[in-house]
């Protein structure tokens, strides 16, 4: 039965704004608490999210409605601020640190040791909260019963936001940045008492240029490995339920888990982007709080909900539809697999002949191709967030920049659900350089929507870890696995294969301007052919979504999204910028701690068609935190470039209080590319 979701029912729970838990070493770790008010007489299990993104003020309307309603489900409901962040003490060195799995292992033993808690904890969270709910897990605490991990991988250097396929993503230059940012912000001085200022202080001081700390590492080693539970499934023996959303960055993780792990786990992809399935964008949300208890209920309390007799694998299979910027909805239909990998999947084997993607092997020819630097600003974001304009557009004018194979029309619509396989003997006239492959539908109009995409650095094809260098002019046989993917192509389509050597913005150029050759006719394209199951047609729905009351931001000063494309048509440059802030707004008041906040951000990619080394991304943040007479104000700017033989990066941070400077840093690294 679903609990009272209005005040009345809020009257059941007690909120603690803020404990500090004490760590071995003496630092303080700053929590807030959901709690049954029975709960010191009734324990009752307990749910953590242990993540660096301020639960005090900007996570505040985020955390509220879940962390209330799984304590109205009676659940004793936990957030914490990392170590170094939010009003938490120390410094966050990096992510997913040893001291942060330190601190998680005392914070699992200190909530289990309360009065109110049973004994039995569970671990959830999405992206870094996800990424440390598996870490936790293979460390293997003995009140940690089971964990719920949504939008995060089992790799850290595979398969996250810094490399993939051995390219370096910009999204570690934005992602990295807006920790650094994050990191440079004060604890509330409500919270934290009056030696905020030294916090403060002591952060910016201590504070790491994140894009440059991932750049040093751009091979997988040690440094990748730690925290990757793919190095070893057999380490998670408690119960895990992955879930991700096929316009999200991650998804791919699911499938690898379910496959890798031993233990007792379930697998749930929606339609969604980097969010929340009950908040799920592109629609349709479902509720996932429901599940999330039904879940909790069988592996903390012992309740037999059913959740263990269905399906391992469930998924939202998409039907086709024209590309556009955005979307509300995804039609399409729940599908199921009640084993995974399943043995009922069959691979479909297309051969790359002269233009045409066949199912007989063609004459071998040699085709060379090298592509405009600009290919790729139609791709959208590398992990969408449900925000206006991040879906891949219609990719015609990046497939007229590519070398094209498409398929006959499609007699029967063809269900795809899993991950295709490209196969091909290819040479490059450089050392270094990137194989890029798009797969998309193509409609009756000409509209060409990408459905899956891999990258691959070619001085990585044998491994991430040891590269070696192309020898110009010598055939090598590669594979490409590219993205999971969930997608119905109705009859009268034709699927589309466009191979390119560039991708910007998503990945950074290669050193040197490079053109590849293929051969036709050896080249395969392997695809994860879904046959029918009638059981799909008896899935148990899912629930409308749900959630507790939360906090509302009032927005004090509207800011639109906007994202421009400029085309400089006499030097060729091509210059994309997006604008932004939080809360659809550039200030905000959250009334019930009687603190104003706002965050923008402005980020611009810019390259010349023919030159990979033009390319620059820059960032500029801007936050401020206002309660009467106290106002503070973090500015941050960073830049990437890049020459032939280094990555240059470079950053300036202010802080001030009120008008007056308080702190500053800077930074100008030169790093030595390595075959990247």
């Amino acid at each position: 039965m679903a609990p009272c979701l209005d005040e009345t029912g809020l009257a059941a729970i007690e909120e603690i704004e803020n404990v500090f838990i004490a760590m071995p070493d003496g630092a303080r770790i700053a929590a807030r608490l959901w709690l049954p008010k029975d709960a010191p007489a009734k324990p009752v299990p307990a749910i953590v999210e242990m993540i660096p993104y301020r639960k005090r003020d900007f996570m505040r309307s985020r955390d509220e409605p879940m962390h209330r309603y799984f304590a109205l489900c009676g659940y004793a409901s936990v957030r914490i601020d990392l170590r170094g962040s939010g009003d938490s003490d120390g410094f966050l060195d990096d992510e997913y640190s040893a001291q942060e799995h330190a601190d998680a292992l005392a914070v699992i033993e200190w909530i289990a040791a309360q009065e109110w808690c049973s004994g039995a904890v569970g671990m959830t969270g999405i992206s870094w909260g996800g990424f440390n709910a598996l870490q936790v897990a293979a460390l293997r605490p003995p009140a940690l019963k089971a964990i719920i991990t949504l939008c995060a991988s089992d790799d850290r250097y595979a398969d996250d936001a810094h490399y993939k396929g051995g390219c370096l993503l910009n999204e570690n230059m934005q992602w990295g940045s807006i920790l650094t940012f994050y990191n440079a912000l004060p604890p509330d001085p409500q919270i934290s008492g009056p030696g905020w200022r030294d916090t403060w202080r002591h952060r910016i001081e201590q504070v790491l240029p994140y894009p440059a700390v991932w750049l040093r590492r751009q091979w997988r080693d040690a440094y990748w490995k730690h925290g990757s539970v793919c190095e070893d499934y057999s380490a998670i023996e408690c119960p895990v339920y992955a879930i991700g959303g096929w316009a999200d960055g991650y998804t791919n993780a699911v499938p690898r888990l379910l496959e890798g792990l031993s233990c007792p786990c379930k697998g749930l992809i929606g339609p969604w982007a980097h969010t929340f399935p009950h908040n799920g964008i592109p629609g349709p949300a479902i509720g996932y709080l429901q599940e999330a208890v039904r879940w909790w209920d069988h592996w903390l309390k012992g309740i037999d909900a059913g959740i263990m007799d269905e399906p391992v694998m469930r998924a939202w299979l998409q039907d086709s539809i024209p590309p556009q910027p955005q979307y509300t909805v995804r039609p399409g239909r729940w599908i199921a697999e009640s084993e995974w990998p399943s043995p009922r999947m069959t691979a479909k084997k297309l051969f790359l002949n002269w233009g045409y993607l066949a199912p007989q092997a063609g004459e071998v020819h040699e085709v060379p191709f090298s592509s405009p630097q600009t290919l790729g600003v139609r791709a959208g974001e590398w992990c969408g967030f449900g925000s206006d304009g991040e879906a891949p557009r219609d990719q015609r004018p990046d497939d007229g920049g590519s070398l094209v194979f498409d398929s006959d029309a499609l007699e029967e619509p063809l269900d795809l659900f899993g991950a295709p396989e490209l196969e091909l003997d290819v040479r490059s006239d450089q050392p270094v350089a990137l194989l890029v492959a798009r797969l998309c539908d193509v409609d009756e109009t000409g509209a060409s929507s990408r459905i899956s995409y891999g990258v691959l650095n070619l001085a990585h094809r044998d491994s991430h870890e040891f590269p070696e260098a192309l020898t110009p002019g010598t055939w090598y046989r590669v594979r490409i696995k590219l993205d999971d993917l969930g997608q119905r192509l109705p009859a009268g389509h034709r699927l589309r294969l466009g191979l390119s050597t560039a991708y910007w913005p998503l990945v950074w150029p290669s050193p040197q301007k490079a053109a590849l050759t293929v051969r036709t006719g050896t080249g395969t394209l392997s695809l994860p052919v879904r046959p029918p199951r009638p059981e799909d047609a008896d899935l148990r729905p899912f629930e409308a979504p749900e959630e507790a009351p939360g906090t509302h931001h009032q927005k004090l000063r509207h800011l639109d999204m906007r994202r421009v494309l400029e085309i400089d048509l006499a030097t060729n440059e091509m210059i994309y910028t997006l604008k932004g802030g939080e809360f659809d707004a550039s200030m905000a008041r959250i009334n019930e701690i009687d603190l104003d906040l706002g965050y923008t951000l402005f980020k611009r990619y810019r390259i010349a068609e023919d030159d990979p080394n033009s390319a620059q991304t820059d960032l500029q943040q801007s936050a401020i935190l206002k309660r009467g007479d106290w106002s503070v104000r973090v500015e941050l700017k960073t830049s990437l470039s890049a020459t032939p033989a280094f990555f240059m990066f470079s950053g300036d941070l202010e802080a001030f209080e009120g008008d007056m400077p308080f702190a500053s840093r800077h930074w100008a690294l030169s790093i030595p590319r390595k075959l990247v």
